[in-house]
């Protein structure tokens, strides 16, 4: 279970793994490992490739295959058109995914689709690799609108409306956000009335904070918004309030107009995703039938009587948000293919630009021979294939739980949901990052936008706001481990939240890990329990759980001063810990996707990738020790010479990887149009033995 390089060697010696002292002290002499390795245009180890590609498709990869022979160059994002050009070759490659049948792949089949979730998921997916305002728009479509009434509706409602919003007959939209409510959905102010008399319900933006706000498809295309509104019945001759529920409200007739009572304005430009009209709704008194309410979690009779199967109110707008986690793992998994594009893009480049002559033998040097260029990429490879196999995990645990919720016991259910939570957040903010890396370490040529880098950056950019902000969801994350993963936690204000910390919450963690096959094998290999090996599987994970745990029970201690206290003062203490909350939340993800990519490396079948992957799980930990050195050397995890060791751990690997960059990279399966880039194909790139430009 141990890597053939000891992370604790003295990086002034020569290391096991093949890896010069000049090496690990940065030089780049003749005897630099990859000197002669890394040239321009080498095309890596096909066989390799493939056998990672086989990795990384995981269950669904037949239909990751048709949908790569499905894609082509006109899905790409398109340069220098006017927003409404944009918006309309974004409706038209819909319209192409529409006829393909690919939208199938994420309805019923007795709604008229296929009922393949982890299909449909992972075909959306590459879509990242693309473009990015096709996949949401695709998303808003089919995942939100559509996913709304296939999750919300009952069989009428799915029958009537189902068919049209596959083919693209009806497009609409995701009515949730509110200008003054953000992520707050639970409290948002649009209201619908039962109103007796007419047997309707009466849709209403009563405050200007109520206005739905960046609502994809309402700008231009949507013709019916699936709108979150408050429910309040009139019994008795008072109103009954019931929380948030969705229901179908027409915005705009067959023609585009805007019907009455509804006042749709557009967004315009925004930071990216021009090729989606995002807009803002208000409506004044808008009447709809009453078959109008998406009833599975509630409905109301002719005579205006509530009735639900689930007793309170909060239980049941976290069970009705539970059924639309779709969106939180299309998005993660979008990204992780946008980030997955641009490192394939930056890692090709890095081969064949090359910056300064080598002192002993006057050739050019490509830039992955220089050890920072190798420390800004090799690391975030690392990273993009542990999130692609954490994704593949929770789209397999989503498709499990849509083919048979009842499976699912309520704490089940809820772990899954944070995880989805939680990879959005996690994957999102890499992408981000990573994009903004790969833009960086291809220079001026990055800049360009002929060369996709900016343009995916701006397109992407939004991915850490939209189906939860990423603050939002990674406290999330944190509040579900305090509350040991409880199912009622979901109801509880502050002052129940910091009262519910007194749980031994280590102990639950403890549990959840310890339970997988995974611990256990890693655990029992280990026959040296002071063995400290960074490269050892088992010393790895005790690293990340032992985190994690620490973080748990301070913050639990942290909260735990406001046992007995007022609303006010619980909010105090809980806002003073929300930091160290944070912490503990991505403390968990980074377990969990570790967790998740060792599997794969376990199950991989072919031993040379195997060894490859284990390279990598090893940098990704290693990864997460260097950027939170601090923490590990502040509450003694870790010593003074254990983190330099770990330095040196972690340059020796960025340079053996970088030696196989261009095999890793094309493990990511991107569509090879894509690489028909100016950069990549002698535009602005210096020819070997010719002075490199600055």
């Amino acid at each position: 279970m141990t890597s053939e390089t000891d992370a604790t060697t003295d990086s002034a010696s020569t290391s096991t793994d093949g890896v010069s002292a000049d090496a690990a002290a940065g030089g780049l002499s003749s005897r630099h490992p990859n000197f002669g390795r890394i040239t321009a245009g080498d095309a890596g180890d096909s066989a390799l490739a493939a056998a990672l590609q086989k990795v990384l498709d995981g269950a669904w990869s037949e239909s990751r295959a048709e949908t790569r022979a499905a894609l082509t160059p006109e899905l790409l994002n398109p340069l220098g058109l006017t927003m409404e050009e944009q918006r309309d070759h974004t409706l038209e490659q819909l319209q192409r995914l529409a006829d393909s049948g690919m939208p199938k792949l994420g309805f019923r089949a007795e709604d008229g689709g296929t009922g393949d979730t982890g299909a449909a998921l992972t075909s959306f997916e590459m879509l990242g690799h693309l473009d990015l305002s096709v996949m949401v728009k695709a998303g808003v479509q089919w995942g939100l609108f559509g996913g709304a009434i296939a999750n919300l509706g009952d069989d009428a409602t799915r029958q009537k409306y189902l068919p049209d919003v596959m083919s693209l007959k009806l497009l609409g939209c995701f009515a949730m956000t509110e200008i003054g409510q953000g992520s707050d959905v639970q409290n948002l102010e649009t209201t619908a009335t039962f109103d007796n008399a007419t047997g309707e319900f009466v849709v209403n933006t009563p405050t200007p904070s109520a206005e739905k706000a960046y609502i994809g498809n309402a700008g231009r295309d949507g013709r019916l918004a699936a709108t979150f509104a408050q429910l309040i019945t009139i019994e008795d001759g008072e109103e009954q309030h019931h929380g948030v529920h969705c229901l179908l409200v027409p915005i705009r007739d067959e023609a585009g107009n805007t019907l009455p009572g509804v006042t749709t304005t557009d967004h315009g430009h925004k930071g990216g995703l021009l090729g989606v009209d995002n807009g803002r709704i208000w409506f004044d008194n808008v009447r709809v039938p009453r078959e109008a309410l998406l009833n599975r979690f509630g409905s109301v009779d002719e005579q205006g009587r509530y009735s639900s199967p689930i007793e309170s109110v909060g239980a049941r707008f976290f069970t009705m948000l539970g059924t639309l986690i779709r969106g939180r793992v299309s998005v993660g998994a979008a990204s992780g293919a946008s980030a997955r594009t641009a490192l394939a893009l930056a890692v090709r480049y890095a081969l064949v630009r090359r910056q300064f002559e080598h002192p002993e033998t006057g050739r050019g040097i490509p830039l992955l021979e220089y050890r920072e260029h190798q420390r800004r990429l090799m690391p975030r490879v690392a990273r993009a294939y542990a999130y692609a196999c954490a994704q593949n995990a929770i789209v397999a645990e989503l498709a499990e739980f849509e083919k048979d919720p009842d499976a699912f016991d309520e704490v089940r259910r809820r772990e899954m949901e944070t995880h989805a939570a939680g990879i959005k957040a996690t994957v999102t903010a890499f992408a981000n990052d990573t994009l903004t890396e790969a833009r960086l370490a291809c220079g001026g040529a990055g800049f360009m936008a002929e060369n996709m880098l900016t343009e995916m950056r701006k397109d992407c950019d939004v991915f850490s706001t939209f189906e939860g902000d990423n603050v939002v969801l990674t406290q999330l994350v944190g509040k579900e481990l305090m509350g040991a993963y409880a199912a009622e936690f979901g109801n509880m204000d502050q002052l129940e939240t910091v009262g519910f910390a007194i749980n031994t919450v280590a102990d639950v963690v403890q549990e959840k890990v310890r339970a997988s096959t995974l611990w256990q094998k890693v655990v029992d290999a280990v026959t040296d329990r002071e063995h400290t090996d960074f490269l050892d599987r088992g010393n790895q994970l005790e690293i990340l759980v032992d985190r994690e745990e620490h973080l748990l029970e301070t913050v639990a201690r942290r909260l735990r001063k406001a046992q007995g206290e007022d609303a006010s003062a619980a909010f105090k203490v809980f806002n003073s810990a929300q930091d160290h909350l944070l912490a503990a939340g991505r403390a968990h993800m980074d377990s969990w996707v570790f967790a998740r990519f060792a599997e794969a490396v376990d199950e991989c079948e072919d031993p040379e990738a195997k060894k490859l992957l284990g390279t990598l799980c090893d940098l990704y930990v290693l990864d997460i020790i260097d950027g939170d050195k601090g923490w590990f050397l502040e509450h003694n995890r870790l010593t003074t010479e254990r983190t330099k060791a770990a330095t040196a751990a972690y340059n020796r690997l960025c340079t053996k990887l970088a030696g196989q960059a261009r095999t890793l990279v094309d493990g990511f399966a991107v569509p090879e149009f894509v690489f028909a880039v100016p950069m990549l194909n002698g535009g602005g790139v210096d020819k070997p033995g010719e002075p490199a430009g600055l």
